[in-house]
């Protein structure tokens, strides 16, 4: 066979007088590592010159935990072993290992609660699971639960069998050509020709090359980078501000009523310390109460400065903008903000206690809404979504306001933040007179989006494979 290389020719040559041997031990005789003698043997068998078979061991080892219960037992176990034929919730929920044993007391039938009382059904024989404890093995019954439950951790071992065939055992008796090629050309041998009388070895288009995985920038990073400099492309700056807020600065100062719901304990992540007020903010105070010297009539009711002095984790970076503008009252005005943001909420797909939020305001004599408009499609656009729209929205610190919505292919139209012109309670209390174009969405949201993602979880995942699959840019159509 002409189109045989020479490492296959070694390869069946070693392999001949064996007729069948492991891939160390002709790892060995070649030279070479184990992996290069499998590879050759797979390409060998594409030419029906050797059969590979692939041995796969699977083996457990307890973790840390699990070598803890196989001493001590599993939860429930020890829980049934410590009271008699009944004892009262209070009492059993007393015990350490209550979290963690009292639910699989309840699975495995072992006890009964009535009335706030646990009793005893019976005799409680070892179950599969506390076998495969006492020394894991593959095919085990109670190995799955073990696993479910983080006790054992499971090894695969992969080694290779390979064995010449009829046609590869001729092929070796007839004779091979072990002359060495050339893989690689000098530039003497291209500048005298001698490449000619060279032997040069063959290479196959149609066989995959071995994958390379280079480091490279998280893929949500780099949408975070890319949101950064289309932003800055656009002549914006960037923003920065401190994560920890007072909640005077995260909703007083914008117009948020100290009874909203969103400043419950159960919404934002309060801290036991506060900060003193700033300047100015008896201003901020009197717009709550009677709309200050505006034409508003503010909320009413009672202001509290004890309340206004609390600090949280910041739950918009909206606070940002505001303190830029008081340092930066004179137009024109174009910054934004890309940063953490916490708010107490229950993880699941689409919710998570942190993520990142792009905030981004416009400030110059003669904007409107229009203006705003045009900023938010641009920016889109620029970020891959070819197609947006917006409808009306509320929020307590813009009027006019707005939603905007992107096409995804798959999805229909997708709501991306908020945005609208800062009201006068907002901006009056500071002296800023000139209209202040806002807007602010999740970067995650995009990321989710962009990355063809079902779970936000998923960003911030050690997920290996993911990363090394993920693209390392953004195809322009």
């Amino acid at each position: 066979m002409a189109d045989l290389t020479l490492n296959e020719k070694k390869f069946l040559v070693a392999l001949a007088p064996l007729g069948e041997a492991g891939a160390g031990d002709l790892a060995a005789a070649l030279g070479t590592t184990e992996e290069a003698a499998v590879q050759y043997a797979n390409l060998c068998a594409e030419h029906g010159l050797a059969a590979v078979e692939r041995l796969s061991t699977t083996t457990y080892t307890l973790t840390p935990e699990g070598e803890e219960y196989r001493e001590h037992g599993l939860p429930e176990r020890q829980i049934y072993e410590s009271f008699a034929d009944a004892i009262s919730m209070k009492d059993l929920q007393a015990h350490p290992l209550s979290r963690i044993g009292i639910g699989w007391l309840r699975k495995k039938g072992w006890v009964a609660i009535t009335k706030g009382v646990a009793e005893k059904t019976g005799e409680a024989p070892a179950g599969e699971d506390e076998i495969a404890l006492a020394d894991p093995k593959d095919g085990m019954p109670g190995i799955a639960d073990l696993l479910k439950r983080n006790l054992v951790e499971e090894h695969e071992a992969v080694s290779y069998r390979v064995a010449i065939t009829p046609e590869g055992r001729a092929l070796v008796e007839a004779g091979l050509d072990l002359v060495e090629e050339t893989g690689t050309l000098s530039r003497e041998e291209i500048i005298t020709g001698s490449w000619r009388e060279a032997k040069l070895r063959r290479y196959s288009l149609e066989t995959p090359p071995k994958r390379v995985y280079p480091g490279k920038v998280h893929p949500y990073q780099r949408i975070i980078d890319e949101v950064k400099r289309v932003l800055l492309d656009m002549g914006f700056v960037e923003m920065q501000g401190e994560i920890v807020q007072s909640a005077f600065w995260d909703f007083d100062a914008l117009f948020q009523p100290q009874d909203h719901p969103a400043r419950e304990m159960q919404d934002t992540f309060y801290l036991d310390r506060t900060e003193p007020m700033p300047e100015g903010w008896e201003r901020v105070r009197d717009m709550h109460l009677c709309g200050g010297e505006t034409t508003s009539t503010g909320w009413g009711g009672v202001w509290d400065e004890e309340v206004a002095q609390k600090c949280v984790l910041r739950t918009h970076t909206t606070p940002l903008s505001v303190q830029y503008l008081i340092s930066h009252p004179n137009p024109p005005v174009k910054a934004f903000a890309l940063g953490r943001v916490y708010r107490r909420e229950a993880i699941d797909p689409t919710h998570l206690p942190e993520f990142e939020q792009l905030e981004g305001i416009v400030m110059d004599e003669g904007v409107s809404f229009r203006h705003l408009l045009g900023f938010l499609k641009e920016f889109y656009n620029r970020m891959g979504f070819d197609e947006v729209r917006f409808r009306p929205g509320y929020f307590p610190y813009t009027e006019p306001s707005v939603e905007p919505e992107v096409w995804v292919d798959g999805l229909g139209w997708v709501e991306l933040g908020g945005a609208g012109i800062f009201r006068q309670e907002v901006t009056a209390p500071w002296g800023i007179e000139t209209p202040v174009l806002a807007w602010g969405l999740g970067i995650s949201r995009i990321a989710m989006l962009r990355l063809g993602l079902k779970d936000l979880r998923q960003l911030y995942r050690s997920d290996i494979e993911w990363l090394r699959e993920s693209p390392a840019i953004r195809r322009q159509e």
